[in-house]
């Protein structure tokens, strides 16, 4: 272990030389120039009001009144994934909660400290995996994410603020179960969100030697996670088909990275439906 990462503290580790990172703007990019060559469209801007059942289509509207018909839908819509799965008349008792994710980057010429990847032994007693070290594809170090609840589906800071999700959330017996059961956990990620210092703690299980000075603020993303009526996190890839449509209901870490095995889960989907 301290031949490959020098600074990293622990009695042991597993190797995996064959793990992966993508840039995943990039190869969205790219399937969509992939996409649109093959005669695709993209409708961007296009926020979704009804999904109504055509016979052997679907109509989709938006909020501006324009309409798409299609054959067949494919729900891939992460943090709205259960409100499109229930527009389009497929049932679910699973809830999108969300929450943020939030990291810092190690500061230039200290990027050292790390590097390769560097993650923690899992805990099963615990909902998340806890903050890590992720060497990037243009070289920088990425140190995070702790678990924030959000308090908007589209929650990237703590100002940001959606009283409709808010009630989704808190109102599910699901999401209070789980809470009942991990508030000290996410007080502990609230703490770690708002203090420099308790997240610079966290990461020192990991590597000693790293101090505040080493950390610059980095990006913030938001977690769709599907959450059962007892209180669980589901862990799994979920992918349910219902009429003229397939939602893709739950699609954790690593989710990106495994982009085109879904798809082809998916297709498989499809295949046996249509």
């Amino acid at each position: 272990m301290h031949e490959l990462e020098p600074a990293a503290a622990g009695v042991a580790a597993l190797h995996v030389p064959g793990t992966g990172i993508v840039n995943f703007r990039l190869v969205a990019e790219k399937i969509s120039q992939i996409f649109c060559g093959l005669g695709g469209q993209l409708k961007l801007d296009f926020c979704v009001k009804t999904i109504r059942p055509m016979g052997q289509s679907v109509e989709i509207g938006s909020l501006t009144g324009r309409k798409i018909e299609c054959g067949h839908l494919i729900n891939c819509a992460g943090l709205f994934s259960d409100r499109i799965c229930k527009l389009s008349g497929g049932q679910t008792d699973l809830r999108i909660i969300p929450f943020r994710g939030e990291y810092y980057e190690l500061a230039a010429g200290s990027e050292g400290l790390c590097r390769n990847l560097i993650y923690p032994v899992p805990d099963p007693s615990f909902p998340f995996l806890g903050v890590h070290f992720t060497r990037m594809i243009d070289g920088g170090v990425e140190c995070g994410p702790n678990a924030v609840f959000a308090l908007s589906r589209v929650g990237y800071r703590w100002t940001e603020i959606s009283p409709k999700d808010l009630w989704d959330a808190c109102s599910f017996v699901g999401f209070q179960r789980l809470a009942a059961k991990h508030w000290r956990m996410g007080i502990g990620e609230m703490r770690r969100s708002l203090s420099k210092r308790a997240f610079v703690h966290a990461l020192q299980h990991l590597i000693p030697s790293i101090t505040s000075k080493d950390l610059i603020p980095g990006r913030a993303g938001v977690r769709a996670q599907a959450v059962t009526p007892e209180g669980a996190l589901y862990d799994d890839f979920l992918i349910v088909p219902s009429h003229q449509a397939i939602h893709v209901l739950n699609a954790p870490s690593p989710a990106a990275t495994s982009s085109f095995a879904i798809a082809r889960q998916v297709a498989d989907v499809y295949e046996a439906t249509a």
